[in-house]
């Protein structure tokens, strides 16, 4: 943590009358094979795999997607230059694996044991002395050591959000390395750096590491690079003695002999190619084509094609149209609300989606962390201090995105929006447009899909009606990251995508450091001192209670200031594949994990298809 950043944690925790604490039995003493957030483990120490694979799933065969973009200028996914590949990360083994069963719990991938004092106050993670690089060459201390400076120093900024919380590393052994925190309260720092993705110290060191490259890296992952063309696909080859074949936390995983990644400009064509045969399966996530655009496919009618939808059980986090504070037009909180009641979700889901969707009125919708109803008792001991500082509506309201009848007329959301407006100023000239300080209301909706078209279209209709001028301006992908990681736009749509146990991550989300951080998710700008010392309470809770309680009053806040205009989520993943694969028969709370899938020899053989080379 920054010298910055202390004296925030320290205020909040005496602010709020909170003081660290140690859950009982919450660090057992001695190395551990696995660490979780809040609670017990799941798996024992001499578990074999997790029970949501298939131990004993056939390696083998070639499994195809497709990936909606352009192109991709660069083999490094750790930084912030460049349109990486798809699916770079599966060349990287981290030092834990998660668990998908369980809230937040990860177990010894390159660490054989992890060991933690009771106040989490550092980490010592042992490494596997069988732990190899594809050259050959042992994973060591100093490999992690470099990762961890490399990542804070020169990679992405998400990792120096991450990371800046910890006051030292030091290599104590070949095999052993210790992170040592700063003064606080920060339970998830030791899972933090167990997700730390591990690079080869003597393969970069001579090189920038923060510059695009298209020279496949050395790794130690169950993938390495095959064969790509720019523009056109990457396929992955599995690696046949990759060291972490047996171990607990890879078995049943990862059974595909190739992966091949082809590049689609056109979600619509992309689709065609599938119903053609050339990838093998599709993850939906456009209503309209999950309604219709399957009802033409012959395979699906014969059983040589399939489309799933699985339940999950994850934290679906918020979509929505962003508004960039760092521009004034948007900085009312009066101006933002009034934007917000001019979006028909009812209109928009009824005749753009099919019904299929519910409306997201929460920043971790789909779980027990969305805040209902009024504060309770203990989410009012957290939000009490900060009366006058957040929004009143906080204390007297349950949130609840605004609503119309479906039928398109939104006269009394867009009478409300007006008077919101003029109380912000703005008033309609002659000509029907809205102006403040000789100056109109207008502004740009930055997009990089048709499917966005669809959606933002009727909204500038709707935004038209007060007076206001929005424009769509779709860019390809390359243009539409530059200017993303810049902050060099007006609206654009974001997913701040959740886990069932919020930390560190939000402070890249919505922290004042993160705001003029180039690449960091803070989209909308947000510099504002409660909701810094929210996210710390937030990071610093002690046990699974009371972190539902502060982010119960994180979510309020997010929500009452309108920084977003929220969208919608599915409780279903949807899938539309070729039905040639095996899968386990248990689907974890997180959802799908296509690595866990096999190719089924019978079934493969009824599908046609014959997988061969790019």
């Amino acid at each position: 943590m920054s010298a910055r950043i202390l004296p925030v944690l320290a205020l909040t925790l005496a602010l709020f009358g909170i003081s660290p604490m140690v859950p009982a039995g919450a660090a057992p003493s001695g190395p551990q094979h696995g660490i979780s957030m809040h609670g017990d483990l799941k798996y024992p120490p001499d578990f074999t795999h997790f029970n949501y694979v298939n131990p004993q799933a056939p390696k083998g065969g070639t499994l195809k997607q497709a990936v909606l973009g352009d192109s991709f200028d660069t083999l490094n996914p750790y930084t912030l230059k460049g349109n990486a590949a798809a699916n770079l990360g599966l060349m990287y083994d981290t030092l834990m694996a998660q668990a998908a069963d369980e809230p937040f719990s990860e177990y010894g991938l390159v660490a054989k044991t992890v060991e933690i004092p009771a106040d989490r106050s550092w980490v010592i993670f042992t490494l596997r002395p069988e732990a190899r690089w594809h050259d050959g060459k042992p994973v060591t201390a100093e490999d992690v050591l470099f990762s961890f400076e490399t990542l804070r120093d020169k990679g992405h900024p998400q990792y120096g959000l991450y990371y800046q919380s910890v006051d030292k590393a030091e290599v104590l052994g070949p095999h052993k390395i210790k992170f040592t925190f700063a003064p606080g309260d920060n339970r998830e720092l030791p899972l933090i750096l167990g997700q730390l993705p591990i690079l080869p110290k003597h393969y970069w060191q001579d090189k920038e590491f923060d510059q695009t490259t298209l020279t496949p890296p050395l790794s130690s992952g169950p993938y390495r690079i095959a064969k790509f063309e720019p523009g056109r696909y990457i396929t992955y080859e599995r690696v046949p003695d990759y060291w972490g074949n047996d171990l607990p936390v890879r078995k049943g995983q990862n059974n595909f002999d190739r992966l091949t990644h082809d590049y689609y400009r056109d979600s619509t064509v992309a689709l065609e190619a599938l119903k053609a045969g050339e990838y093998d399966l599709r993850f939906e996530n456009e209503a309209k084509k999950w309604a219709t655009g399957y009802k033409d496919w012959a395979a699906v009618k014969d059983g040589r094609a399939a489309l799933l939808a699985f339940p999950n059980h994850r934290t679906t986090g918020m979509q929505g149209f962003v508004m960039n504070l760092r521009r004034p037009l948007f900085q009312d909180p009066r101006v933002r609300k009034a934007l917000s009641l001019a979006f028909d979700f009812e209109w928009t889901n009824a005749n753009l989606f099919y019904g299929s969707y519910r409306r997201t009125e929460s920043f971790f919708a789909n779980s027990d962390l969305t805040a209902t109803g009024l504060p309770s008792k203990d989410e009012l001991a957290i939000l009490e201090p900060l009366r006058g500082k957040i929004p009143d509506e906080v204390f007297t309201k349950e949130y609840h995105a605004p609503k119309t009848d479906g039928s398109g007329n939104l006269r009394d959301n867009l009478r409300e929006a007006m008077a919101l407006l003029e109380q912000a100023g703005w008033h309609v000239d002659k000509n029907g447009l809205l102006m403040k300080d000789g100056k109109p209301f207008k502004f740009e909706i930055l997009i990089y899909g048709p499917v966005w078209e669809r959606v933002a279209l009727p909204f500038v209709r709707n935004l038209k009606r007060l007076g206001i001028t929005a424009t769509v301006r779709m860019v390809d992908t390359a243009q539409y990251k530059n200017r993303t990681d810049d902050f060099d736009y007006d609206m654009v749509v974001d997913l701040w995508g959740q886990s069932s146990s919020p930390g560190n991550e939000q402070r890249s989300f919505w922290g004042s450091q993160a705001a003029d951080q180039p690449g960091t998710r803070n989209s909308v700008g947000i510099k504002d001192p409660a909701i810094d010392q929210l996210i710390e309470l937030v990071i610093s809770a002690p046990d699974r209670a009371s972190l539902v309680h502060r982010v119960h009053a994180l979510d309020r806040v997010l929500l009452w200031n309108d920084f977003v205009i929220p969208h919608w989520h599915s409780p279903d993943d949807r899938y539309a594949l070729w039905d040639r694969f095996g899968r386990p028969e248990i689907v974890p709370d997180q959802g799908v994990d296509i690595m866990t899938w096999w190719i089924d020899p019978a079934k493969d053989a009824k599908t046609g298809l014959k997988r061969g080379q790019p």
